[in-house]
């Protein structure tokens, strides 16, 4: 208590030891890596109208006050609290006619108090903004004749629902020493067959998902761009940039570096965008189908903290150089859009983001007196 705080900073590669360098600049500069307040989620403030009601009867107008009265949800309309209001005592237009899902009630007073005991002994097991992320069995499974695939089969382990949210039917994935073709998920299980796909995915797992900050981005942006500041770092990591420089380029801060080059067999380009694994997982998505789309044969991709690799079949650097497509084509802004939707369609990201919101605004309990429900048996199905 009330001492400095002291910590070794151990870098896996290059790249690392300019973050880690940011990092301690920063400490001594005192920067912090705060993010924005962003808007309050309707979600949390559905759980929150619901615990007020276990608490004690509240009156809306009060209650609306205190709330607005917090950063997150200071612009809150009234319209939207009496909507959010009126999801926790009926359910929302979807499930207004199941008794279950009616929370609260309002009394003569013009208060609203919570429908039954039972409603708030619910909530106190459940009460709480934090998802654990969920397992699903991996099980292996055969092709029938008619091109479905069947039950049983061999189970392998288990394996996070959040990398497989991130598949399609068809991609294939290496767990359990075996390549392995997604086939889909049904309840809690993880269908599989045998894959015979070459570069298939490689599990990731959520404690791994915190992505490179955007502050020590940009200060690593600005380390590469300025060679003043390389004197800093290591012997090897001066070296290295330097042999990048020579060989390609060092990109400015504002400057997108992508390199394309043949491997043996296959084709590479390599973007360093420097906006963390999370950003770079998303574009490699929709890249690699905006790329299979054009022809050009794309196999698969590996995001890092700092770059997106994708190797594909044909020569990617030759059909650029051609402008079939051209780089400005290919990352276009309109990949936000039908490109986006499209994957989040074919994915479960939807499904399990949708459980989520679903699990803290009330509408899923996940624990019961004796008894608690796994991720895949509180999955909705969307309309």
């Amino acid at each position: 208590m009330d001492e400095p705080s002291r910590a070794i900073l151990v870098p896996a590669n290059r790249f690392e030891v300019m973050e880690c360098q940011a990092a301690l600049d920063a400490n001594y500069l005192g920067a912090q890596d705060t993010p924005p307040v962003g808007k309050g989620a309707l979600d949390v403030l559905a759980q929150h109208v619901l615990g007020m009601a276990c608490a004690e009867p509240f009156d809306p107008l009060v209650l609306y006050d205190e709330i607005t009265s917090a950063s997150p949800y200071a612009h809150l309309t009234w319209e939207s609290f009496e909507r959010i209001v009126d999801f926790v005592a009926t359910g929302g237009y979807a499930l207004r006619s199941y008794e279950r899902y009616a929370k609260i009630r309002k009394t003569a007073d013009g208060t609203w108090r919570v429908s039954n005991p039972q409603i708030a002994q619910q909530y106190r097991l459940n009460v709480g903004t934090i998802i654990e992320a969920p397992m699903l069995n991996v099980r292996m499974v055969k092709h029938n004749t008619k091109g479905s695939v069947g039950r049983g089969g061999m189970s392998l382990g288990k394996v996070e629902e959040y990398f497989l949210e991130m598949l399609s039917p068809g991609d294939t994935f290496l767990f359990s020493g075996k390549v392995l073709r997604f086939e889909g998920i049904r309840e809690n299980e993880c269908l599989v067959s045998q894959g015979y796909k070459l570069d298939p995915k490689v599990p990731s797992y959520n404690g791994g998902k915190f992505p490179l900050s955007t502050y020590l981005a940009e200060q690593v942006r600005k380390m590469l761009a300025d060679p003043a500041q390389h004197a800093a770092l290591p012997e090897q990591v001066r070296d290295w940039l330097s042999l990048q420089r020579e060989m390609s380029m060092l990109p400015k801060e504002d400057e997108l570096l992508i390199e394309t080059f043949p491997r043996g067999s296959r084709h590479f380009m390599v973007i360093y965008a420097f906006e963390g694994r999370l950003a770079h997982q998303t574009l490699g998505m929709l890249l690699t189908r905006r790329l299979d789309r054009m022809g050009l044969k794309p196999l698969g991709f590996v995001a890092t903290d700092y770059a997106l690799a994708i190797w594909a079949l044909d020569d990617m650097g030759v059909a650029f150089s051609r402008a079939k497509p051209s780089l400005a084509d290919l990352f276009d802004e309109d990949m936000l859009g039908d490109d986006l939707e499209a994957w989040l369609n074919e994915s479960f990201l939807l499904k399990r983001t949708f459980r989520n919101c679903a699990v803290i605004a009330g509408l899923i309990d996940l624990r019961h007196p004796g008894k608690e429900k796994t991720g895949g048996r509180s999955r909705f199905r969307r309309t």
